[in-house]
């Protein structure tokens, strides 16, 4: 009988976790292990691995998908908060389901087309969001936003936990979209949203979502109001729970790091989107890893990050700025980068290796990784629980002229009248 859940790739390199597993015929199973194969096996697809290379899946760890629909040049050369309070605030105030279901498919398109098959979101209508991360085979873990501003989607904090409440509580283990609670900022919530939120999450053993510290204006404003900085806001608070995602992380202090680790905080490393608003510094991840902070890698939002959802692209960034900023050529090698952009993931990239961004291959064939991670690659198959989201360079489960077709459609009625 046929594993309706195993591939295998015969004389294929496969690397996991830092270093090369295997350089032969492997099998890929549904459930995220894989082993060595005898060649002789049932198995759902039998591919030919000679000019491919296996990877664990990138995963992308802060993200805004349906601003897919805000990928233009109307904000770009905004300062942070004019080009929220400008350009994405008013236009996001005429978002809608439909608006938000198109912008992901867009999203979820080009996660498979460059190797991604996870995305923590933040976004409004998160039920759409998970249905089509759902309907696309990805994993998410969404979170709908909860803000005291009146969101497009809500008109207060309350009502947005009310529904935040609702997918908790019928969302299963196993489901791939998992649903988390997504505190905009200490910026945009009172004290009283964010203990709400924080219970919200201790009652449904749920993840919290929010940026923190991206800027020194927050951070200066945040002193100014409650005379702490934000993570030492938020921890006075009770805010955190485990798990708790805090985005950027960036201007903070190493008493503030040091907590993160206390509450087992994951914080996101963003450095597009640090870099493209200027905001003046990036997360110091010398300091993170001194402290054992978990430290993932994200994109942030389309619009603010100007490189849209590739996670290649951003581990090489990350490498490049860290070593950068600490006069340090020896910070975050490939492996490490891949190690960070890939960590959590049970699904499996496959990538091209006659893609000439891929050459020379070494030696003793060993440059991989470091071509991946600093020259890109096309990502010619994507795996998840057994099924092939991306089969030789084709996306299976999106259809991508379509998707091309309605983003289009959307984003010229989506602006109508906006200059």
């Amino acid at each position: 009988m046929s594993d309706a859940t195993t591939v295998r790739y015969r004389n294929t390199v496969l690397y996991d976790r830092g270093g090369v597993k295997s350089t032969g015929d492997v099998l890929l199973h549904g459930d995220g292990s894989w082993s060595p194969s005898n060649g002789d096996e049932d198995v759902a697809h039998d591919l030919d691995g000679t000019n491919r290379v296996v990877t664990r899946s990138f995963q992308n760890w802060h993200t805004h998908l349906a601003m897919q629909l805000n990928a233009r040049d109307f904000s770009d050369g905004y300062p942070l908060h004019r080009w929220l309070n400008e350009a994405i605030f008013p236009t996001e105030a005429r978002i809608t389901p439909e608006y938000v279901r198109i912008g992901a498919q867009s999203a979820a398109a080009e996660m498979i087309r460059t190797g991604s098959t996870f995305a923590a979101d933040m976004y409004f209508h998160p039920h759409t969001t998970g249905k089509v991360l759902t309907d696309a085979g990805l994993r998410g873990l969404i979170g709908g936003p909860v803000s005291d501003a009146a969101l497009p989607s809500h008109p207060d904090a309350a009502s947005a936990l009310d529904e935040l409440d609702a997918l908790l509580k019928n969302n299963r283990s196993d489901d791939l979209v998992q649903y988390a609670i997504a505190t905009h900022s200490v910026y945009l919530c009172s004290e009283e949203t964010l203990r709400s939120a924080s219970d919200l999450a201790q009652r449904r053993s749920a993840r919290l979502h929010i940026h923190v510290s991206e800027t020194r204006k927050e951070i200066a404003d945040c002193y100014d109001a409650h005379g702490r900085y934000p993570v030492e806001y938020l921890d006075s608070i009770d805010f955190f729970q485990p798990g708790t995602v805090c985005a950027h992380a960036s201007w903070v202090k190493k008493n503030e790091i040091r907590l993160m680790k206390q509450h087992e905080v994951t914080a996101v490393h963003c450095p597009s989107s640090n870099m493209k608003l200027a905001c003046g510094g990036t997360m110091s991840w010398p300091a993170y890893r001194d402290a054992g902070v978990d430290v993932r890698l994200g994109t942030d939002g389309a619009a603010s990050s100007g490189s849209g959802l590739n996670m290649q692209a951003e581990a090489r960034l990350a490498g490049l700025v860290q070593r950068h900023d600490h006069w340090d050529a020896t910070l975050l090698p490939a492996t490490e980068l891949m190690d960070m952009a890939t960590k959590g993931s049970q699904d499996w990239a496959v990538w091209n290796l006659d893609d000439v961004r891929m050459h020379p291959l070494g030696r003793s064939n060993n440059r991989h990784l470091a071509n991946l991670i600093f020259n890109g690659a096309d990502c010619l198959d994507l795996w998840v629980n057994g099924q092939g989201l991306r089969i030789n360079g084709v996306t299976q489960t999106v259809d991508e002229a379509q998707v091309i077709q309605d983003l289009d459609r959307a984003v010229a009625t989506y602006y109508d009248g906006v200059e």
